[in-house]
């Protein structure tokens, strides 16, 4: 059984960040204790989401709470998304993007079609900030940031940053360059 309870945020350029998160085939305790350790690590780093990729794990998992709280948090595994309504650019970070914003244009309203940590299908529809933490997560399970949603002169603003977490990165991986 993996053990998840060491798990800690990824930043860019993790290579796991990168690629498409797996479908996770089995909900057992390993996987209870992947959502814990989110829900901890979502709370510890003040955010409002968090996907498996952003905890070093390629699975198809995250946790949201639309008030940064433990409380508060929902899991959702292997969740497909149907986005509604119309689309608004709001000013947008992101945990393993740290220093880094852009204005992100998302639908305002969503539906999320997961299931739960027993392994009970369920459907949610959000509209607002919930809506934008589902869009903004599942974009992580499909290897997405938003550095690929930025604009082209938002980009620019965040090249030194994006530089600097690439340095940071490869200074701590010798090995990867």
């Amino acid at each position: 059984m993996p053990d998840y309870k060491n798990c800690t945020i990824t930043r860019f350029p993790e290579p796991v960040l990168s690629k498409p998160a797996q479908p996770i085939e089995k909900i057992d305790d390993a996987i209870r204790q992947l959502a814990e350790r989110m829900k901890e690590i979502m709370v510890e780093t003040q955010g409002v989401g968090l996907a498996g990729p952003q905890a070093g794990v390629n699975l198809q998992i995250f946790v949201a709470s639309p008030d940064g709280t433990k409380e508060n948090a929902k899991v959702y595994i292997n969740p497909k998304i149907e986005p509604d309504g119309p689309m608004k650019s709001v000013e947008e970070g992101c945990l393993s993007l740290p220093g880094i914003w852009g204005k992100i244009t998302r639908y305002t309203r969503c539906t999320v079609h997961a299931l739960d940590l027993d392994g009970k299908p369920f459907t949610e529809t959000a509209e607002g900030i919930l809506a934008r933490i589902f869009q903004h997560e599942y974009d992580h399970l499909q290897g997405m940031m938003i550095k690929d949603r930025m604009s082209i002169p938002a980009k620019l603003r965040a090249r030194k940053k994006l530089k600097q977490l690439q340095d940071d990165y490869d200074e701590k991986n010798p090995s990867s360059q």
